[in-house]
């Protein structure tokens, strides 16, 4: 029988949803990948994830299309964990109880939010030393936005997204998310479509605008809307043209600017302000221009651990 003292507590850690502000896309690698410049900033649309001691792996997802996330090895937090335990030793299986909010294959980087909660609470579950560079790594195994996700805030991604390197910005921005209904753009299905658009072609290797940058250290809402850019964004629409009515109905409706998110398919649409965003949104919805709105503001924290509720 196991004693009280040699329980350990579950751990639960929430990590962040992510838009991409600018997304520039390169060539395309050896590897099959392609060289990126992106500029993330973290929105507060949160996924929880609590691990909890188990006799073996495994994960439950509750929550915003909790039917659409896989739960045996193909879910990205298990990957995670798994990952983690064998690169520190841990040897205590977990089970995951993941609770969603950020949508489902939306380019808002759910899954990928998920693995670096994984982590993090992982990582206290175990008591693993982990530096913070050498946590980054594995992470960037996971997936290309992963490390973005521990971090937060703002930052410019490199190589395929999982090179950080955080920015200085100020202010805070509000955003109305619309998640385009039916079914979800898979990524390699959108970077296949930039691909085939640029046969032939030259395509240039991508560096950070200086106009995003200067927006976001402004903290100017109409500063940042006209840096906007997501080169991916003519993919994602050819593919699912209902993003681009959605794209025209934000603009018709008061949005600064609106784009595709990462590789879509949820547009983003940046308000002036919070009265602007709750406007916006009600409007969408009201003229059925949109099914499902999400506000959120950003930046935000990265991936961090919750404070485990007192007992009374």
């Amino acid at each position: 029988m196991t004693s009280a003292l040699e329980l350990q507590p579950a751990v639960t850690a929430r990590a962040p949803a992510k838009v991409n502000l600018e997304l520039g896309v390169g060539p395309r690698r050896d590897d099959g990948y392609h060289d990126l410049a992106t500029v993330y900033q973290a929105v507060g649309l949160h996924d929880d994830v609590t691990a909890a001691p188990a006799d073996e792996w495994g994960c439950t997802v509750t929550g915003r299309d909790a039917g659409s996330v896989p739960t045996d090895e193909g879910n990205l937090a298990l990957v995670a964990a798994r990952l983690l335990a064998e690169r520190s030793g841990a040897r205590q299986p977990v089970h995951l109880s993941i609770h969603k909010q950020i949508p489902v294959a939306g380019g808002m980087a759910g899954g990928s939010a998920d693995a670096a909660a994984a982590l993090v609470a992982c990582q206290e579950l175990w008591s693993v030393a982990m530096e913070r560079d050498e946590l980054d790594r594995l992470a960037a195994e996971v997936g290309s936005d992963v490390p973005f996700l521990l971090h937060g805030g703002t930052a410019v991604g490199s190589g395929r997204g999982e090179l950080v390197t955080p920015v200085l910005a100020q202010g805070t921005y509000h955003w109305v998310f619309v998640p385009v209904p039916g079914e979800g753009l898979s990524t390699p299905e959108v970077y296949a479509a930039f691909d085939a658009r640029h046969e032939g072609r030259r395509v240039s290797e991508p560096t950070p605008g200086a106009e995003v940058m200067s927006a976001v250290r402004s903290g100017d809402p109409s500063a940042l809307a006209a840096a906007l850019s997501n080169d991916l964004q003519p993919d994602a629409v050819a593919l699912q043209p209902r993003i681009g009515e959605i794209i025209g109905a934000a603009l018709e409706f008061g949005a600064l600017a609106a784009i595709v998110s990462g590789s879509g398919p949820t547009v983003a649409a940046l308000a002036s302000g919070q009265e602007a965003a709750i406007d916006l949104a009600v409007s969408l919805t009201a003229s059925g221009a949109a099914e499902d709105v999400l506000r959120a503001t950003g930046p935000v924290h990265g991936a961090q651990v919750l404070p485990t509720p007192r007992l009374t």
